[in-house]
């Protein structure tokens, strides 16, 4: 039980360390306009959204043209989104490499 509050202190300064880290980066960015994040949000909706709806007309042209068993609609849409699922994945994963590379760079 003694090792647990000896840690406790160490814990809380660790935190309170990131908070104030946090607080700082908070304040520097303030200057950012708040469109860059709306952006950022849009980017993410059009990178699922255009693979869904190309991959729609595709498969609603496929079904006039070449009519069967199977729904290419269907088909397609689902794949269009899939594919905009992991470039929106790609974008925010990016970012939030970009995002941790960042606060490296500032720390060193």
């Amino acid at each position: 039980m003694e090792t647990e509050n000896k840690n406790r202190p160490d814990d809380f300064e660790e935190e309170v360390g990131k908070k104030e880290q946090r607080r700082i980066k908070a304040q520097r960015r303030k200057g950012e306009s708040p469109w860059l994040g709306f952006s950022m949000f849009g980017l993410i909706g059009w990178s699922v959204t255009v693979p869904t709806l190309l991959g729609t007309m595709l498969g609603l042209w496929l079904d006039k043209r070449y009519p069967g068993n199977r729904s290419w609609t269907l088909m397609l849409l689902v794949t269009g989104l899939i594919l905009g699922c992991l470039n929106a994945w790609y974008w925010v994963k990016k970012e939030n490499r970009d995002m941790h590379e960042e606060d490296e760079n500032k720390n060193q």
